[in-house]
């Protein structure tokens, strides 16, 4: 054999190569399926689980265990986070970071080993790790969310980076 890389050996699936030449359209529709991963496991996790939503007590607005100054500001503090008042904002902004990190896996995926799980566990992290971070500086740090607490987040943000990442990373590499 040659010194030329077979395709099969260049991380591919069916075929289809995640690489710089993977279509700039299909880069921004990944971006957008994945987006709406993130979204909809979000709802799931933190509006359904949490309790974030109005009027809702979950598992993260329970009085008994969370901090009074996170439900105050998320409850009823005027003016309440965007993602209550004004939501399409929020939800458009997710879609835009989605796309943004589709762009990303299109520069980075071809020096990953090959493998859906590799791809998408280690975009997975790239996204968590902005979470953790936001997570970690707001409402644990500003807001004294309780340790438990906070690492039930990091949890639901786990989550919601896997399904973004494996929806994102399958259709860059399928379609």
């Amino acid at each position: 054999m040659t010194g030329r890389i077979r395709l099969a050996d260049a991380g591919t699936i069916d075929g289809n190569p995640a690489t710089t030449t993977t279509p700039r359209t299909r880069t921004v529709i990944a971006g957008v399926a994945g987006g709406l991963a993130f979204i909809v496991s979000n709802v799931l996790t933190f509006g359904v689980l949490g309790g974030s939503r109005r009027g809702q007590q979950g598992l993260l607005f329970d009085p008994d265990t969370q901090h009074p100054k996170v439900i105050t500001v998320w409850k009823t503090l005027e003016p309440l986070p965007r993602i209550i008042e004004t939501p399409a904002l929020i939800l458009a902004g997710l879609l835009m970071f989605g796309i943004g990190y589709a762009f990303l896996y299109r520069s980075i995926a071809t020096a990953w080993q090959r493998g859906l799980h590799r791809h998408s566990l280690r975009l997975a992290i790239i996204v968590w790790l902005a979470t953790a971070f936001a997570e970690f500086m707001g409402p644990f740090n500003v807001l004294h969310e309780p340790a438990p607490l906070a690492a039930l987040s990091l949890g639901f943000w786990a989550f919601s980076a896997l399904a973004e990442t494996y929806v994102l990373v399958l259709v860059t590499r399928r379609y």
